[in-house]
């Protein structure tokens, strides 16, 4: 049985989320092809994920003991570290994403939970975890260099040792001409397959 940590950051109204239009699809057809998995969902608007915080810093950079484990920014670290697979809902929010997911990710950017320092350098602890991030843009900025989001979670994930990493993008969502219905349904057919087998 694999544990799933599904991450939504968008401050939208439910309902309203085209990404999560898209990533709600992708968990319903996973838990139907992977009915034994357990599937948490971690909406960081929800769980009001702040920003790190003098007095969090000693917890952070102190010992991993477990002791820790319920510390109010640790317990993220370790829930994610504990988690098999990563789903990440986010929109592309100036050139990103929205700065709750990073803030997120401080939390989870902990040496000794998801990383370790060795004396050849820092060395990832999540190696045979995989992550799927689903985003959607307004505009046209897959393979585009202004886009920072998809490439920042590479970047860190892999930091993390997650080499496993897949996209699902939908783009021009906002521009004028585009029949987003037809573009949503070819990414929920798309979504749906990745499911199947993520």
């Amino acid at each position: 049985m694999s544990k799933i940590l599904y991450i939504k950051a968008n401050i939208k109204k439910e309902g309203e989320s085209k990404t999560f239009r898209i990533s709600d699809h992708f968990v319903e057809v996973y838990k139907k092809s992977h009915p034994q998995d357990e599937v948490i969902t971690l909406d960081l608007y929800k769980e009001a994920i702040g920003f790190l915080r003098p007095e969090d810093l000693e917890a952070l950079y102190g010992p991993k003991d477990g002791v820790n484990r319920n510390h109010r920014v640790l317990k993220y670290a370790y829930q994610f570290a504990e988690a098999d697979k990563y789903i990440i809902a986010a929109p592309m929010w100036n050139l990103s994403f929205p700065a709750i997911l990073k803030a997120y990710l401080d939390y989870i950017s902990v040496t000794g939970i998801t990383f370790k320092y060795t004396h050849e350098g820092a060395v990832g602890l999540l190696e045979h975890q995989k992550a799927v991030y689903i985003v959607t843009r307004g505009g046209a900025y897959t393979d585009s260099p202004y886009e920072m989001g998809v490439r920042y979670l590479r970047t860190l994930l892999g930091f993390f040792g997650v080499q496993a990493f897949e996209t699902i993008e939908l783009d021009n969502m906002n521009r004028s001409g585009t029949d987003i219905e037809k573009r949503m349904e070819e990414a929920l057919k798309r979504a749906a397959k990745m499911a199947e087998t993520f």
